[in-house]
């Protein structure tokens, strides 16, 4: 623990809200995949965010949820403070970096070449500076002064709105449809905020999920996953644990819960371990270690147990995912702490064979609109941004050009269509 980077995160609200709503299609800032790249770096220690609040009221709730101390930096009337809140900023981690020597690294999510200067000065003294902003609204001079520099818009869990040129306009503004919508997101919170059988079991549902997408077509439950077996008699009559929508539990007043419930609970298991540990291997030059990844994962969501999905150890956990192919498991630094690895993912062409058999599996014809769960129930580990694409259409598009799928729009159902070649997409 004591060889742990420990982060201080000082956000200037005003240049990354503005920035996300100007060059990514009027979207929302979500602070949420920020933090998920974070964990992984690192244990956050502080978050500061500085802004004129009375201009982002309806940003509070979410910060809020992320722990995130709000500075407020109020306007006077008829006086202009247009650096007020960047001042603050500065003095405040300079401050920060003298008084905390137990601090090694500071989190600037600016895209401002203002802050230039500051880098430089806490580089100067021993602290490493990781940078985040908005690729179009972040200065160039910027990137170069950090030692390592996140573009918000290529974070996995931001899903930036596709530009179309060619497709037809959709029907009520289908564009503004985002998997990370707050809607959506708080009925994820609350359903996650039920009692605790009810969690458990949709926790459950997603390891029997994986196990029968990953098993041969009989559905049959392998004696030896014993803790497995106990769950998934309770699990077989439920749906996919990601596309339940819960009916019964919307009923509860979403805002008294939603601010409790990390956003990363929405996934399936599978699907964060394989995306942490992705994110692992991408920022770690040595392998990764079963206690680093569960460490990663506590930083995620402080709630997460195995005891929740019926396994006794962290450790035999991973032998059930690894049982199905989902991780890969060798000898590690010490007894008990073996190291964690992704199969080898394959390169573009590979993932476009992959779309194509999740899209002929469901009849030939899939709407766009959760395909990407679907996906990933057949591979954890997927993620299109690894692969070089902005988001999950801009893939579809490009497995379409190569031949892998047909891609139209379809007023009807107000949403792409995609059907396998020599399937007409109805």
């Amino acid at each position: 623990m004591d060889l742990e980077e420990r982060l201080a995160v000082f956000i200037d609200y005003e240049n990354l809200a503005l920035g996300a709503r100007e060059h990514l299609g009027g979207m929302q800032f979500d602070f949420g995949p920020i933090a998920d790249a974070l964990a992984v770096r690192g244990r956050v220690v502080a978050r500061r965010a500085y802004a004129d609040w009375s201009y982002f009221d309806e940003d509070r709730r979410m910060l809020t949820r992320h722990q995130v101390e709000l500075i407020e930096m109020t306007q006077r009337m008829g006086a202009s403070r247009k650096n007020a809140a960047d001042i603050k900023m500065v003095v405040d981690a300079i401050e920060m970096a003298f008084e905390r020597d137990y601090i090694s690294t500071f989190v600037m999510c600016t895209g401002d070449s203002d802050f230039s200067p500051l880098v430089h000065k806490l580089r100067e003294l021993n602290k490493r500076v990781i940078g985040v902003g908005v690729e179009k609204s972040t200065s160039r001079l910027l990137p170069a002064a950090c030692d390592e520099f996140l573009f918000y818009d290529r974070l996995e869990g931001v899903e930036v709105p596709d530009e179309d040129q060619g497709a037809p306009a959709p029907k009520r503004g289908s564009r503004s449809r985002r998997p990370a919508a707050a809607p959506d997101r708080a009925a994820a919170a609350t359903a996650q905020k039920a009692p605790t059988t009810s969690r458990r079991a949709k926790a459950a549902e997603a390891v029997a999920e994986a196990v029968a997408e990953a098993s041969a077509p009989d559905v049959t439950v392998e004696p030896e996953a014993k803790p497995a077996t106990r769950r998934r008699k309770k699990a077989d009559p439920a749906p996919a644990p990601v596309e339940v929508a819960p009916e019964a539990e919307v009923e509860i007043d979403v805002s008294e819960h939603e601010e409790e419930v990390p956003a990363s609970s929405d996934a399936p298991m599978e699907v964060r371990v394989a995306q942490t540990l992705a994110d692992l291997q991408s920022s770690t030059s040595g392998a990764v270690t079963a206690s680093a990844l569960k460490r990663t994962l506590l930083r995620k969501d402080p709630t997460f147990s195995e005891s929740d999905y019926g396994f006794r150890t962290f450790g035999e956990f991973l032998r059930f995912l690894a049982d199905r192919g989902f991780v890969e498991l060798a000898t590690g630094p010490s007894t008990g702490d073996p190291e964690v690895s992704l199969p080898e993912q394959g390169d573009t062409d590979a993932a476009f064979v992959l779309l194509r058999d999740v899209v002929r599996e469901s009849s030939g014809s899939a709407a766009l609109s959760g395909l990407k769960n679907a996906v990933r129930k057949k591979r954890p580990d997927f993620s299109e941004k690894a692969l070089g694409f902005r988001g999950f259409l801009q893939f579809a598009k490009a497995a379409e050009a190569a031949g892998a799928v047909s891609l139209a729009w379809d007023d009807d159902a107000d949403d792409y269509l995609l059907s396998t070649p020599g399937t007409a997409a109805s």
